[in-house]
């Protein structure tokens, strides 16, 4: 491994519910979401790199009421050397870190929806990042 998590943490949290009636038409229609995952990167010293992860729910069709989420999780890594090829920093930053910190973050965005009443949220455990960055390296 050229690298190592040297710090985690939630960088940003937003869960906001506009009205009862958007509570009330989520509970009825969560089905009617999709989990959005996306990933960004910004060097913070010469081999030091943060890497953002965050998850949200956005709605399937423009005419249900939206809510606001999204956890954007930071993970601190280190680069074991700088001269690390750019595509091995690719999949260091698109897959490595995201399968390593993904159940945490899954874990606090389960949690917000739980405490707000949902307990029908469903959230793949694991999520396939290789592929998703293959998917995205060949388009």
């Amino acid at each position: 491994m050229n690298y190592k998590i040297i710090g985690k943490y939630i960088k940003n949290l937003n869960f906001s519910i506009p009205s009862p009636k958007t509570f009330f038409l989520l509970s009825k229609d969560i089905a009617n979401y999709k989990i959005n995952i996306d990933i960004k990167s910004s060097r913070i010293k010469e081999n030091i790199i943060e890497v953002l992860t965050s998850i949200n729910l956005q709605p399937t069709n423009t005419n249900l009421e939206k809510i606001n989420t999204e956890v954007v999780y930071a993970a601190i890594i280190e680069l074991d050397t700088n001269k690390i090829e750019k595509e091995e920093l690719e999949k260091i930053i698109l897959v490595e870190v995201p399968t390593q910190i993904y159940s945490e973050l899954r874990q606090i965005f389960i949690y917000l929806f739980e405490r707000s009443g949902f307990r029908e949220v469903k959230i793949n455990e694991t999520v396939d990042f290789q592929k998703l960055y293959n998917m995205k390296k060949f388009q």
